[in-house]
Formats: C-alpha cells, sequence, structure tokens
C-alpha cells in the first residue's frame, strides 16, 4: 500500500485541504454519453443527481458538456457553453459551495465556466487542443487537470505507438508540467489518461505503474477508469454491468496512492475509500462501529 500524502488547492483564494483522497462525482449535460445512465440534460435531474452525489459523499463536481467517447458529435462552442452554464447554476441551486471542476478542452469555454462559477478545469487534451489554454489557466489562477491524451477523441486511438508506454506517458505529462510551472501554474492534478490513446493492455500498464508515475511526477493524480472500456472489453460486460469491476479498479487506484477518483457511482467509490482507510488506520475502525 503506497500512503496518500496530502495536499492542498487554492480555489478562489480559498485553501481547499485534502487529507484524504477525493471522490469526484461526474455529471453530463450532454446526450451522447458513453454511460446513458449518467446523462442529465435537465435542470431537475441535475439538481437531483448533485444532491444524491453530494448525500453520497462527493468532494468535488465534475461537469462535462461535450462527450469525449470516440465517434461523438461535435459540438459548437454556444452549445457547450450554454449546457454548462445551465448545468453550473442547476449545481448552484442546491450546492453553493462545493467545489466544481468543468470538463473542457477549450479556453474559452473554461473562461467562461469560470466566470460562472466553476472552481477547476478539467482539460482532457492537456492543452494540446486548444494552445491558448495553459496561458488562460495562467491568467485566471484555478487548478487546472492535466490529461495525457494524444490526437483528438476521434483519432485517439489510432495513436497508441508507445516504446514504453508508462516512461512515454511520464515524460510526456512532464513537459506539460515544466510549462505550467513557467506560466506560474501551481495547483496541477495530473491524469494519466486511462481510455485515451491507450489499448486495454497499456491501461493496465499504466495500472500496474501508477506508485512509480505518483513517485516521479510528484503531483496528486486522479484517476478516471469508471465503467469505461478497459475494464468492459476484457469481461465482456456493458458499461451498466461495469460497478464491481470499476469498485476493484478503484481501489486499486487507492492502494497505489491516487489522489482524485473520478466517478458515476460516488457512494460505491466512497465506500471502497472507506475499506482502504481502515486497512491503513485499523485503529479507527472501532469509532465507526
Amino acid at each position: 500500500m503506497v500512503p496518500f500524502s496530502s495536499f492542498s488547492l487554492n480555489i478562489h483564494g480559498r485553501l481547499f485541504d485534502c487529507k484524504r483522497p477525493q471522490i469526484m462525482g461526474i455529471v453530463n449535460v450532454t446526450p451522447d454519453s458513453f454511460y446513458s445512465a449518467s446523462r442529465t440534460f435537465e435542470p431537475d435531474l441535475i439538481r437531483r443527481r448533485v444532491e444524491s452525489m453530494i448525500e453520497d459523499g462527493a468532494d468535488i463536481i465534475d461537469i462535462g458538456a461535450y462527450s469525449s467517447r470516440p465517434g461523438a458529435d461535435e459540438v459548437a462552442v454556444k452549445e457547450e457553453c450554454d449546457r454548462l452554464r445551465q448545468g453550473l447554476s442547476a449545481v448552484r441551486a442546491v450546492a453553493p459551495d462545493i467545489p466544481v471542476s468543468v470538463d473542457t478542452f477549450r479556453a474559452s469555454v473554461a473562461r467562461m465556466a469560470i466566470g460562472e462559477g466553476a472552481d477547476i478545469i478539467n482539460d482532457i487534451s492537456g492543452g494540446t487542443l486548444d494552445p491558448l489554454m495553459f496561458d488562460t489557466v495562467a491568467e485566471l489562477k484555478v487548478p487546472y487537470i492535466l490529461m495525457h491524451m494524444r490526437g483528438t477523441p476521434a483519432t485517439m486511438q489510432t495513436m497508441c505507438d508507445y516504446e514504453n508506454v508508462t516512461l512515454d506517458v511520464v515524460k510526456e505529462l512532464s513537459m506539460k508540467l515544466n510549462r505550467l510551472q513557467e506560466l506560474g501554474v501551481s495547483d496541477v492534478i495530473v491524469d494519466p489518461g486511462f481510455g485515451f490513446s491507450k489499448t486495454t493492455e497499456q491501461n493496465y500498464v499504466l495500472m500496474k505503474d501508477l506508485p512509480h508515475i505518483i513517485d516521479v511526477l510528484c503531483r496528486p493524480v486522479l484517476v478516471g477508469i469508471s465503467r469505461k472500456s478497459m475494464l468492459t472489453k476484457p469481461l465482456h460486460i456493458t458499461p451498466g454491468e461495469a460497478l464491481e469491476a470499476t469498485v476493484a479498479c478503484n481501489t486499486v487506484a487507492l492502494l497505489s496512492g491516487a489522489s482524485f477518483l473520478r466517478v458515476h457511482d460516488v457512494k460505491a467509490a466512497r465506500h471502497a475509500l472507506s475499506v482502504v482507510t481502515f486497512v491503513s488506520q485499523p485503529q479507527i475502525v472501532t469509532s465507526c462501529l
């Protein structure tokens, strides 16, 4: 078991102390995300989903308005902004204080979202799909989730040629971390990009090597494997049947030192976190009985 390293984020001047791994609940304000049960397009559904996630123990809400699954329809900037405004308004109506991250690779959308009440930018492209993203994050002074991906969602699965997937991913992320540091961006969370420009086997190599990735990059690491094809394909199940596999993989991630779990099923992730905590600190179990 890799010990968890506490950290803090500066969110609009307020220090957000993380003394344990954080659970990030996914809210997709899209009609075409790969897991249909996560689609919450109507404001009332968004509010109910967020309330349920907070009750189940979510620490952060992550809103996405542009599906990144292969073959997904392209979304115009205005449409993405409109969806996010509606989603942010619904979230803030029931949870004015919870940190909210916005899943976008567009700098202009990121700027709009921060202005509308978001706190963190979650960029699946790691700055490659919009050359203005790094400068925008530096200007806005917000935490940034830097994910590893090659190409675009439409081309990424043709770009899985690595000499050594772990070393190559670490090298590519390190170069971007250096650039962000030069721009003065200090709060960076790293996401190895499970399912993005990786084969199924490569995803498991990255999971096996997660302690090394965390050790080398010296940053909080986010793991997002919830109901993804790296679980469903080898097990011959659908995303709707992948809860148990998701919990198992998230438990491996926690034991490897992950700082964030990005999930559809908050309660299951929180239970996994509790059990891992009991294993690392048996003395606290009695107080929970």
